[in-house]
């Protein structure tokens, strides 16, 4: 996956994605132009047509989303789903400490899980630990 580092989302950023990452499956065909982004985002806050092209635009430079000219109008569809960005964006802060503190990172990310996400970390790497055996 081809993605800038600074494909970390901001407030608006995340809620254009989220539709974005609604689309299923993601397909040419279902993918969403700015006047239906928009037109979902308008229902629950204000905000400009311009603004959410130019966000998309954004994405768009920051690989997070591939677009498709349609007629006049871009459809745009996701380059990853969240759980790719979001591992994408944990390899790359970890990408970023010195062997020697990556452990000591971790530890202190783990500090603050809680039981739950401890049970998911656990059964995530039951699953690798599989599929490598």
């Amino acid at each position: 996956m081809k993605m800038s580092r600074r494909a970390r989302l901001g407030d608006l950023e995340r809620a254009i994605m989220d539709r974005l990452w609604a689309i299923d499956p993601p397909t040419p065909e279902a993918a969403m132009s700015v006047r239906e982004i928009h037109d979902s985002l308008s229902q629950e806050r204000d905000i400009a047509y311009t603004t959410v092209m130019t966000v998309l635009d954004r994405l768009t430079k920051k690989g997070l989303v591939t677009r498709e000219r349609d007629g006049r109008a871009w459809r745009y569809l996701p380059q990853s789903t969240s759980e790719e960005l979001t591992a994408h964006l944990l390899r790359d802060s970890l990408d970023h400490i010195d062997t020697s503190d990556r452990r000591a990172a971790m530890l202190h990310f783990l500090d603050s899980a809680s039981a739950d996400e401890i049970d998911d970390l656990k059964a995530a790497l039951a699953e690798l630990e599989s599929r490598q055996a």
